[in-house]
């Protein structure tokens, strides 16, 4: 019951932004704002709230890195031969950074902390912060490469290293391993904002889906969403039951890796190269289908 109840939280909000946005309510300067607010200040207090007083070792570990890295490009290497075929261009490139590059903070975050307990949102933040130093620059790199892109590939990875979460995490772990006492009056005013990262990420994802798609397409981009939302958290399932981490950095680390394709990507598209209409149909696609496979997640893990 608490997993349907979970799923139908997701759909709710999710479908509201959807209406929102469609009507104007939500239009792209609110939504603008919004996701700064989740950015800027929902998640890092999330991932602060989660880190400062837990001993690193609980959350981080050589086997957890490790894994990361290893599910991360064994994805990026499968879409490579997945859709090496595509002829185009653009179409390639958007099909594989979006076969691995997911919505792990504004999704799989808030979602782990929503359902699995204050453990496993620890690990979670920290599998957050190596997605955040690793997944953009592979995916900048990918689409600069495969569309010839004229971009400075440094100062797009400059970009990555002021992340607010990123900063909001090395506070927090600084804090742990130096045992500094945060007032309790700190922790209990970064509450409201971690609570409300998961509805109104919902929202802001639903405002900027874009409907309005070319359903020919939709064919092409199974082997996206399939590779994304189902192989990923099925290849992080195997790899990290393979390896000594606990059942609790097991689930968190399955449930972040089955977030759908990162709206982000999108942005990166429009930037640097790629099929830009395309690139918003896995989007989509993605993030409907992960709010059933999300939820079996869930309900085994949590």
């Amino acid at each position: 019951m608490a997993v349907l109840g979970q799923l139908g939280f997701m759909v709710a909000f999710l479908s509201a932004g959807v209406v929102a946005g469609s009507l104007g309510l939500l239009t792209e300067r609110r939504t603008e704002v919004l996701t700064s607010l989740v950015f800027i200040v929902a998640l890092p207090a999330l991932v602060f709230r989660s880190t400062y007083d837990r001993p690193l070792g609980e959350i981080i570990s050589p086997a957890l890195l490790g894994g990361f890295w290893a599910v991360t490009a064994l994805t990026v290497v499968l879409g490579w031969v997945v859709h090496r075929r595509l002829e185009s261009t653009g179409r390639r490139s958007v099909s594989v950074v979006q076969s691995y590059h997911s919505n792990m903070g504004f999704l799989g975050l808030p979602l782990v902390a929503a359902t699995m307990g204050s453990d496993a949102t620890a690990v979670a933040s920290v599998i957050l912060g190596i997605g955040a130093v690793t997944q953009a620059p592979v995916t900048v790199f990918l689409l600069v490469r495969i569309n010839g892109s004229d971009a400075a590939l440094l100062g797009e990875c400059k970009k990555v290293v002021m992340n607010p979460v990123l900063v909001a995490l090395a506070a927090g772990i600084a804090a742990s391993v130096l045992s500094l006492s945060v007032p309790e009056t700190v922790v209990r005013a970064l509450g409201l904002p971690a609570e409300l990262a998961l509805p109104v990420a919902l929202l802001c994802i639903g405002a900027t889906l874009d409907t309005d798609l070319p359903l020919s397409d939709v064919q092409e981009t199974v082997s996206v969403v399939g590779l994304k939302v189902l192989w990923m958290p099925a290849l992080a399932w195997l790899v990290y039951s393979s390896l000594s981490v606990s059942a609790t950095a097991l689930g968190a680390t399955v449930v972040m890796f089955g977030a759908p394709t990162a709206v982000s990507t999108y942005v990166y598209t429009t930037e640097l190269g790629g099929d830009t209409a395309f690139a918003s149909l896995n989007v989509f696609i993605s993030t409907v289908v992960s709010v059933g496979t999300l939820s079996v997640l869930v309900w085994l893990f949590a």
